[in-house]
């Protein structure tokens, strides 16, 4: 049987005196699966996110992704697990406006060390196939919201990871640019990538996601 690429046991995380953020969650996600996490603000969903990405580290419980331990890591070692699996989409963008449409996908590449000629042409065809090669060589800043987002996309798959985060991947878009990342989000799921999307879009998880979870107050409060 396929090792799960996302185990949570028991997973607890407090920031301060009051109730935790994250309250005893268990959770598993197997290959291929597309998981929408739904809640309220302050449900303990950008907790979970961070998490699942080696940038927080739970009070109790455990967190392993792609079958690494990830509270078991320093941050040096988080960092280079972040780069070599896991993609990262947020819902501002945070591409380099000084870096090209190019160089902004190639960038975890180069932090990752992978190969240049072979982390070019895989960009390239990230490009292609997201529709944006004809903004290859322009800076973010000429380029629409969806357009944008679809170089954030690109970005997070260049090297080809185990899991995709989503952190409300289009809230700051308009309804047409996100319907176009509804499409995209969908098809990445169809070709087979593991997906956790965070979001307040009903649509988003009813076209893109296999699974909703609903957090309230740090607890899963309905998993389908």
């Amino acid at each position: 049987m396929t090792d799960p690429v996302i185990e949570l046991r028991g997973v607890t995380r407090r920031y301060d005196e009051g109730p935790p953020a994250l309250h005893d969650v268990s959770l598993t996600v197997q290959p291929g699966e597309s998981v929408a996490v739904l809640g309220p603000s302050g449900s303990g969903k950008s907790t979970l996110l961070n998490l699942l990405a080696g940038l927080d580290r739970p009070d109790a419980g455990t967190v392993a992704v792609a079958g690494t331990r990830l509270e078991k890591l320093g941050e040096a070692a988080s960092a280079r697990f972040r780069r070599a699996h896991v993609g990262l989409i947020f819902q501002f963008f945070n591409l380099l406006d000084d870096l090209t449409v190019l160089d902004n996908v190639l960038l975890p590449a180069q932090l990752a060390g992978a190969p240049a000629r072979v982390s070019r042409e895989h960009a390239t065809r990230l490009l292609d196939s997201l529709g944006i090669t004809r903004h290859a060589h322009a800076y973010p800043g000429r380029l629409s919201g969806g357009e944008r987002q679809r170089v954030a996309v690109a970005r997070a798959l260049i090297n080809r990871p185990a899991l995709l985060l989503a952190d409300e991947p289009t809230g700051a878009l308009d309804t047409a640019s996100g319907e176009d990342v509804r499409h995209l989000l969908d098809e990445l799921h169809h070709s087979g990538q593991t997906i956790v999307l965070v979001t307040h879009d009903l649509r988003l998880a009813e076209a893109c996601a296999s699974r909703t979870i609903r957090l309230r107050d740090g607890r899963v409060e309905v998993a389908g």
